[in-house]
């Protein structure tokens, strides 16, 4: 079983839910209300918010004192704003598979504000950001938190833990260039020092990558990287200093290795069997399966740029990956919504949702996969992913019953973040 976080080591290290408020009082008149945790949908109620925080959910519009505001979505639907479990923000904003190494990367963080905004004005009021190099999601999220940039709420991880020459180092260029990622870390205790390492530079999240990937030069996609005595050892120091764990992994060996050692959640997890879909269950692993990049990567990869080893890769990986959401969500895993933003374009994230139901979810539980769940594994429960008293003021509008057109999600009309209104 996973080691407990200690309560006050994880209040302490989801600071960045604390941001600048909206000092009014608002109102929103919400024709139909959909209550997430149980899929009921409320007709007719009042969201009272102030300081960023909900106040009160009544039947009734209290008296409205000068200066508060009243917003009108009588004739729409609302609900909590969603959640994306992995993104990759920080990133330029050309399409072009190799720009990373002909421009500075400072463009990076740049394009991480550009597409943050994109991703907030979506619907997406919080997410998590697994890998970004120099600490750059650390930076943008301190910028949202600052409210000197708009962008969703953000839990990150930094630099992600890798094998010398695995995923999430970085193999492009030959030997002579002596290129490392910066979280490359080999043997239990060299892994201990980076997670540490990871931690001094505030990151919310600890990422490693447990087997080869897609988009990576020279690895196989299903091959562990970590032994099972280093994962333990990431996740063993992670936990001390109250980091939830994300690992990347494809290959049934190594999800199995991670779930063993104590991941939080696996990223990806391509290539499941009954055995692994069991140790999830037992160990109480959440999964997070980005089964709608596949289509984009198919169709707009060569267009992009992107070798064609990593394409074929991506067509050994896509099928199997839905096969096993399937069996893994017949099974009742838990699933958070997980999209790899940045392999396709930022904004497009609640197009997962559909593919969510396609392959087995109901829209409720497509919805709650991307609200209740992923603020559980983010240990926020208690303040985002519902609209209730005392939660904050995270709240989305769509034209339709998403729960009878989940597609609507691709297309909300008002977005509401810290009790501030962003897209109305």
């Amino acid at each position: 079983m996973k080691k407990t976080i200690p309560l006050f080591i994880t209040l302490l290290t989801t600071f960045s839910l604390y941001q600048t408020a909206s000092a009014e009082q608002s109102y929103i008149k919400a024709g139909q209300l959909l209550e997430v945790s149980s899929g009921k949908i409320l007709k007719d109620k009042v969201i009272t918010i102030k300081d960023g925080v909900i106040t009160k959910i009544s039947s009734n519009m209290p008296k409205v004192e000068n200066g508060d505001k009243v917003i009108d979505l009588s004739d729409q639907f609302v609900l909590p704003g969603m959640m994306d479990m992995h993104t990759h923000i920080v990133r330029s904003l050309s399409k072009s598979f190799y720009d990373g190494y002909y421009q500075s990367p400072h463009r990076a963080t740049i394009g991480g504000v550009v597409n943050a905004e994109k991703t907030l004005l979506a619907g997406f009021t919080v997410i998590r950001n697994v890998g970004a190099a120099d600490y750059m999601d650390v930076a943008l999220r301190n910028a949202i938190n600052a409210d000197e940039v708009a962008g969703p709420r953000m839990a990150v991880s930094g630099p992600p833990l890798s094998i010398t020459g695995g995923h999430c180092d970085n193999n492009v260029l030959n030997h002579s260039f002596k290129e490392k990622a910066q979280g490359v870390a080999n043997g239990p205790w060299a892994v201990r020092e980076k997670v540490r390492e990871n931690v001094k530079y505030q990151v919310d999240v600890i990422k490693f990558c447990a087997t080869g990937g897609v988009f990576s030069k020279g690895t196989k996609v299903g091959q562990r990287q970590y032994t099972q005595e280093e994962m333990n050892a990431i996740v063993d120091e992670a936990h001390t200093h109250g980091r939830t764990v994300a690992a990347h992994a494809h290959g049934t060996e190594g999800i199995a290795y991670a779930i063993k050692a104590g991941a939080d959640s696996i990223e990806h997890a391509s290539f499941l069997d009954k055995n692994t879909i069991a140790l999830a269950k037992k160990h109480g692993t959440v999964l997070s399966m980005d089964i709608y990049n596949t289509e984009y990567t198919l169709a707009e990869g060569a267009k992009n740029g992107v070798p064609q080893e990593n394409i074929d890769k991506e067509k050994q990986v896509g099928e199997k990956q839905r096969a096993s959401f399937s069996a893994a969500v017949k099974a009742g895993v838990k699933m958070v919504l997980g999209t790899d933003a940045g392999i396709y374009p930022h904004g497009d994230n609640a197009k997962q949702l559909s593919r969510m139901t396609q392959f087995g979810m109901t829209p409720l539980q497509a919805i709650q996969a991307a609200t209740i769940n992923s603020a559980q594994l983010l240990n926020w429960q208690e303040q985002v992913g519902q609209i209730k008293v005392g939660y904050f003021a995270d709240i989305i509008a769509v034209k339709q019953n998403p729960l009878e057109n989940i597609k609507t999600l691709e297309d909300v009309t008002f977005v509401m973040k810290n009790g501030k209104v962003y897209k109305q």
